[in-house]
């Protein structure tokens, strides 16, 4: 594949999230992810994949690990169903094999008019040829699952064991600010196969969330990742956070992406977290006066509710992208995207 990923690359990613549940914790009654010794609100990064397998899937692109419903479609089951579709279409099953001699070799196997014979030839733990499993499974990932090519993914199904590690790496994210949940004994009503359950609605006040991640070329190798592919990860997670909102989910808004891109002979991580170079304070108190000599009044960090009552700093990144960026140097490129308020406050090249 002519464009797979050349170079290595860092993000930053920031959302806000305002009076929802951006990532609930199952062991805390639902209640959004929270460093309490730190007040810090926590977003795991299953998360942030499962909003962009969900906005891709939605734009059209097919992917492996889904969704029916509630719950998640066992690899199994997606397996099977995506060789049902393709075991007997010759053009189409040579071109994920791409290989004639394999290619053969899968066609000897084959069961005439015969689908689920032919699948449980495939799907099995002793497969006729496991020079052909594996290459059907790798021309699937290159051809159809773009969020394995992204994000990778530890095969568990009969004849096609196999696992593959992601370009794509995202870390926990965390918040810049302190956040506190909202003081509410609201209870929901939730309504499951006829039969209705109670609960809390938990929710925070304000967060404003930080992701830190990685795009790397030598994983891109394995999976297939293309520039293509970065091109739609960049719109994607941008874009998913909103085009399904839940009434739990509503309210996250992108604010900053900014995709270092690596010249040739620098890893990932080689200027660290990104995340470490941005600095966040609640905004001045208007109605304050300083005493003279001391700083200026902030607001209460638990009055913070919307993007404009903190301050933020990017001062060190701009810095850090302007002293390491040309020939010769880390930085080959940078990608940003803002969102026009914070457009106000990260001004390098953000469109």
């Amino acid at each position: 594949m002519s464009n797979l990923i050349s170079n290595n690359s860092d993000f930053l990613f920031i959302f806000e999230a305002i009076q929802c549940n951006p990532n609930g914790d199952p062991d805390q009654e639902n209640k959004p992810r929270m460093d309490y010794d730190t007040n810090t609100n926590l977003v795991t990064d299953t998360r942030i994949k499962r909003y962009i397998r969900d906005y891709v899937k939605q734009e059209g692109s097919e992917i492996f690990v889904d969704m029916e419903g509630e719950s998640k479609v066992t690899m199994d089951d997606k397996l099977r169903a995506v060789l049902k579709r393709v075991w007997d279409n010759d053009e189409e099953m040579k071109s994920l094999i791409n290989n004639d001699e394999l290619f053969e070799a899968y066609n000897k196997l084959k069961v005439k008019d015969d689908a689920d014979a032919t699948i449980k030839k495939l799907v099995n733990k002793k497969p006729d040829n496991k020079a052909v499993n594996l290459a059907i499974l790798t021309g699937l990932v290159r051809q159809k699952f773009i969020d394995i090519r992204l994000f990778g993914s530890a095969f568990a199904v009969d004849g096609f064991n196999r696992s593959l590690t992601g370009a794509v790496q995202l870390n926990w994210g965390y918040s810049f600010n302190k956040v506190y949940l909202m003081d509410s004994n609201t209870i929901v009503s939730i309504m499951n196969d006829g039969n209705s359950t109670f609960g809390k609605d938990y929710r925070v006040k304000y967060s404003l969330l930080g992701f830190h991640g990685t795009v790397n070329k030598a994983a891109a190798a394995t999976t297939g990742m293309t520039e293509d592919d970065r091109e739609t990860f960049q719109k994607a997670i941008w874009s998913s956070l909103s085009a399904n909102p839940t009434r739990t989910k509503l309210n996250q808004y992108p604010k900053l992406y900014l995709e270092i891109i690596y010249n040739d002979g620098y890893s990932n991580g080689h200027f660290g977290d990104l995340r470490s170079y941005v600095k966040s304070v609640p905004r001045k108190d208007k109605k304050g006066v300083p005493e003279k000599g001391k700083e200026e009044v902030r607001i209460d960090e638990r009055e913070v509710r919307n993007f404009s009552d903190l301050e933020l700093d990017f001062t060190e990144l701009v810095q850090l992208i302007n002293e390491n960026k040309g020939e010769g140097k880390p930085i080959r490129d940078v990608v940003v995207t803002t969102s026009p308020d914070m457009k106000k406050i990260f001004t390098y090249g953000s469109n």
